[in-house]
């Protein structure tokens, strides 16, 4: 994670100051492309084209490499990654915790407040699968947006740069509401009990 907060942080002054983009770049900027993982357990769009590639290091708990892919809109870099980790790894463990843990990571070293707003700090969930997002904002309304989810024992995380335009943030929300999983959450939900009169 730190390699994205790095980039990201490094990013997101820049994107608050107009850039002329060539012609050339914006016509190209508004093709998609689906990511179909080879295992079919995921799908998601990100902008064309997106460039493949994987982690040659693992970390404690990493049963694969980290396999990721990455791609740029205008000034805006779209980032989505995916590991899968030992048997059990978050199975046995608090699952809403460790997607904190993983989603928050180095972020208040990389953005620190006040010079930074977190204007969404909290878990959420993907087809019953627990997540957490993080969108921090910069002066001039340019910041990132993070998504982290585990499902099963596989961690994804999304990370896209945003402008303080529409049409960046547009892109954005597109990019991290495109996540699709192959599996749903059976989620245990208890028997409604009939009320007494």
């Amino acid at each position: 994670m730190n390699r994205r907060l790095f980039l990201a942080s490094a990013l997101v002054l820049p994107l608050a100051v107009p850039v002329a983009v060539p012609v050339a770049a914006r016509a190209q900027s508004d093709e998609w492309q689906t990511i179909v993982a080879p295992d079919l357990r995921f799908r998601l769009e990100m902008p064309s084209p997106a460039t493949k590639s994987t982690a040659g290091e693992k970390e404690k708990g990493h049963a694969s490499p980290r396999v990721a892919w990455e791609s740029k809109r205008g000034q805006q870099i779209f980032d989505f990654d995916y590991v899968d980790y030992e048997p059990g790894w978050f199975s046995s463990r608090d699952s809403k915790e460790m997607a904190k843990e993983l989603g928050r990571g180095d972020a208040e070293k990389a953005f620190p407040k006040p010079k930074y707003k977190y204007v969404r700090d909290e878990p959420i969930t993907l087809q019953g699968w627990d997540g957490y997002a993080l969108d921090i904002e910069g002066e001039g309304g340019a910041g990132v947006m993070m998504r982290t989810y585990i499902a099963k024992d596989r961690l994804f995380r999304l990370l896209v740069t945003v402008g303080d335009d529409k049409a960046s943030k547009d892109a954005a929300n597109r990019f991290l509401d495109s996540l699709k999983l192959a599996e749903t959450r059976q989620v245990e939900t208890k028997p409604v009990e009939p009320e007494k009169k």
